[in-house]
């Protein structure tokens, strides 16, 4: 019969190796992010469907860690930190996998932009969200085998560059489609990719959230439902104190 303390080894190499299939499913997608973008603006259809092919993979790799972390919670029932690492697996993979599914949303806008030309500042914009994106995704990635919660508090900053850049693009698309560059049919669906390259910068920053949830047992959620529960205690003492 093992050992209490190779049944613990055992315990920490799954760890382990749940947070090396996280970090390799995160890289997946912060290699889609720049990939995508080219094929978007090079209207790349056989690239498109290339991605589109391999979403799949992703898909069941997604599903595979969820049921690795799904079975040691069971099994092991582990405590403080080491539950806090295999909980966090159960929100990482599913919110990578969002990731993946949005570039292949971005795959799908380049078949429906197809044949149409987007001016130097449209591209240009497309680029940048791209690129802050990318570099979002890739720090919370980062930040996650770090380990590292201030770094990960970093990212809320960095996606505030990301919402401006959406802003900036879609008054970018109004101004264009006044100008006649762009029909409507492509207004409409570059609004859809600035959308899609603003949620890649949402999903980054939950990732963080997970880091500093691993790392201090604490999320951002936990601060609203505390301004919940204390208005709900502000408005009940000022009842009381009205029926008094």
């Amino acid at each position: 019969m093992p050992e209490h303390g190779d049944l613990r080894d055992r315990f920490h190499g799954g760890v382990d190796q749940l947070r090396n299939d996280i970090a390799r499913l995160g890289a997946s997608v912060i290699e889609l992010i720049p990939r995508v973008t080219e094929i978007l603006l090079q209207q790349d259809l056989e690239g498109a469907e290339y991605v589109l092919q391999g979403d799949d993979e992703i898909d069941a790799r997604s599903i595979q860690i969820e049921e690795r972390a799904l079975t040691m919670l069971a099994l092991q029932a582990p405590m403080a930190g080491d539950l806090r690492q295999v909980a966090a697996v159960l929100k990482l993979a599913p919110e990578i996998e969002r990731s993946a599914d949005l570039c292949c949303n971005l795959c799908k806008a380049a078949r429906r932009i197809y044949g149409h030309s987007l001016d130097p500042k449209l591209r240009g914009g497309i680029q940048r969200m791209s690129d802050q994106a990318h570099q979002e995704y890739k720090e919370a990635i980062e930040a996650y085998l770090a380990n590292d919660a201030v770094r990960a508090a970093a990212l809320r900053d960095m996606d505030d560059y990301l919402d401006d850049l959406h802003r900036q693009f879609i008054a970018q698309i109004f101004e264009s489609h006044a100008a006649g560059t762009i029909d409507l049919q492509v207004a409409v669906q570059l609004a859809v990719v600035a959308r899609f390259f603003e949620r890649l910068g949402d999903h980054a920053v939950n990732i963080s959230h997970r880091v500093i949830y691993i790392s201090t047992g604490w999320l951002p959620q936990h601060d609203a439902a505390k301004r919940l529960l204390d208005r709900q205690d502000d408005a009940a003492t000022v009842g009381d104190q009205g029926g008094s």
